[in-house]
């Protein structure tokens, strides 16, 4: 066949190597790639699969001194965003996504998310009635988060600026990948050694990240044995927006892990206020109840001055004095000084009606100065007219 003037030659190796020169000066080195894990299988301790979408696929590869420093192995059908560049093998045209980094991605996390919230929901388990209350002054708290970590710190300092008094055991825990085992065991030691510690609240908590990152907190065992926990639970894991299934078991979810130790632990400068308060109305009601007691004692005191005797003895000879003068007015005498006399029978009783006496009885009248000694001529009553 006669050659094309102006067209280009190549033998194969050629052809391929200038497609592998395109590829390495036109395309970025690294990139995401969102994709569904389809065929995963280890060769030689490098992982091969195949990253599928709706419409394509194209191989790719974790090699071996690579995978080991994962936190997150896919398996089939993970939706997962790859950290990866290409691989071009000149040789063969075989073109093959090198994998750098691997998570799990954000449509594969809300479904897991939603598959073990259906599997816990029937059995109460995310029941807002079985939430206890927290320990409203606890002697002890774990802290089970990683160490060391920005999040780790801002928790202790909150607890050293809110309450002090409370006992930190910080318990390092991994945070990210398939750390599910590994979570649980250190959540079992802690629950184990409670009791002798003095431990009345445990807070699982991590600091910010992607929702993708959270994955192990959405896993059934952990939410199993936070649910089966005897202490209460607090959650202070990623950021405000982001709730995991663990959130959903524990006895109090926070926002963020500072979130966590303010809902755990009291104020001391508001607990401090409250008692000034509390001991200023103290003060003032002990103060009011003085004042009234004081003003009870002042007026019983006027009450005993009105009946002491020195004060008494005035009115009673006020009052006797009255009554002698009432006496002395009523008296018989007065009656006689004013000119009437009284009657008797000679040495007799006091005469009352003329029908006790008759003609010829001796009668003694009784004047204010003295006694007069008469002989009854004549008798007439008032009926006699």
């Amino acid at each position: 066949m006669s050659s094309e003037p102006g067209l280009p030659r190549y033998s194969v190796a050629e052809l391929n190597q200038a497609v592998a020169s395109l590829l390495e000066r036109g395309f970025a080195p690294r990139f995401l790639l969102d994709a569904t894990v389809s065929r995963p299988q280890l060769k030689k301790g490098h992982l091969w699969l195949t990253l599928v979408d709706e419409q394509a696929s194209i191989s790719g590869v974790v090699w071996a001194s690579q995978l080991s420093k994962l936190t997150y192995r896919p398996s089939e059908g993970d939706g997962v965003l790859v950290v990866g560049k290409l691989n071009f093998w000149a040789s063969r045209a075989s073109l093959c996504v090198q994998i750098l980094d691997v998570r799990p991605s954000l449509s594969a996390v809300l479904r897991q998310f939603e598959r073990v919230r259906e599997l816990l929901e029937p059995e109460g388990l995310l029941d807002s009635q079985r939430k206890r209350p927290l320990p409203a002054m606890p002697e002890a708290i774990a802290l089970l988060t990683s160490s060391p970590s920005s999040a780790l710190a801002d928790m202790l300092r909150t607890s050293q600026e809110r309450w002090p008094a409370t006992k930190i055991y910080v318990v390092p825990i991994p945070v990210q990948g398939p750390v599910e085992a590994q979570v649980r065991a250190r959540l079992a030691e802690v629950v184990a050694r409670a009791p002798s510690l003095g431990i009345e609240a445990i807070v699982l908590a991590r600091g910010g990240g992607s929702r993708e990152d959270l994955a192990v907190f959405d896993a059934e065992g952990l939410a199993r044995d936070l649910a089966a926990c005897p202490l209460p639970v607090v959650t202070g894991l990623g950021h405000e927006d982001d709730t995991t299934i663990a959130d959903l078991v524990a006895d109090y979810r926070a926002a963020t892990p500072t979130a966590a130790m303010v809902a755990l632990l009291p104020d001391r400068q508001a607990l401090a206020l409250g008692l000034a308060q509390q001991r200023q109305l103290l003060k003032q009601g002990l103060l009011h109840r003085l004042q009234r007691e004081q003003l009870w004692i002042d007026n019983a005191l006027k009450r005993l001055e009105t009946l002491h005797p020195r004060a008494l003895l005035p009115q009673i000879r006020e009052q006797l004095e009255q009554r002698l003068e009432l006496l002395s007015a009523l008296s018989p005498q007065r009656l006689l000084e004013r000119g009437f006399a009284l009657v008797h029978q000679h040495n007799g009783p006091l005469l009352r009606s003329v029908q006790q006496v008759q003609p010829g009885d001796v009668l003694q009248l009784q004047l204010a100065d003295g006694r007069i000694n008469s002989v009854v001529q004549t008798v007439t009553s008032k009926a006699d007219g």
